[in-house]
């Protein structure tokens, strides 16, 4: 009777977590920067990360940010270190001495990522 139920809990769980499987999709960004910005100043970049359906077996498993070819930040996730929902933002502050070229992107450990996306800043 115990491995019964254990088996039934167990097949339960899978179906659960496993539901948000059927309505996911790739891990996706968009980028949130200022059009330009005055040499030397500091500016503010957010991305904001999205991915229907996060969870243990199936999460977003990285997003990073470059600009103009170097990488700035990384964010990495595990099954056991997900990320806090499906979407989050993430945040980092850049001193703008010259023309920003930015990328970014987001992967699903099993669907992949929805792209690079691109943004800039230019100077005042």
């Amino acid at each position: 009777m115990k491995k019964t139920c254990y088996v039934l809990f167990c097949l339960t769980a899978i179906f659960l977590l496993s539901t948000g499987i059927a309505l996911a999709d790739k891990s996706a960004v968009t980028i949130i920067a200022p059009e330009s910005a005055a040499k030397g100043t500091e500016v503010t970049i957010k991305l904001n990360v999205t991915h229907h359906g996060n969870n243990m077996l199936h999460y977003t498993k990285w997003a990073y940010i470059r600009i103009n070819g170097k990488e700035i930040a990384r964010w990495d996730f595990s099954a056991t270190k997900t990320p806090e929902s499906e979407y989050f933002t993430k945040e980092i502050k850049y001193t703008v001495n010259e023309p920003a070229q930015i990328e970014a992107e987001a992967n699903c450990n099993i669907h992949g990522s929805a792209g690079i996306v691109k943004a800039s800043v230019g100077i005042k």
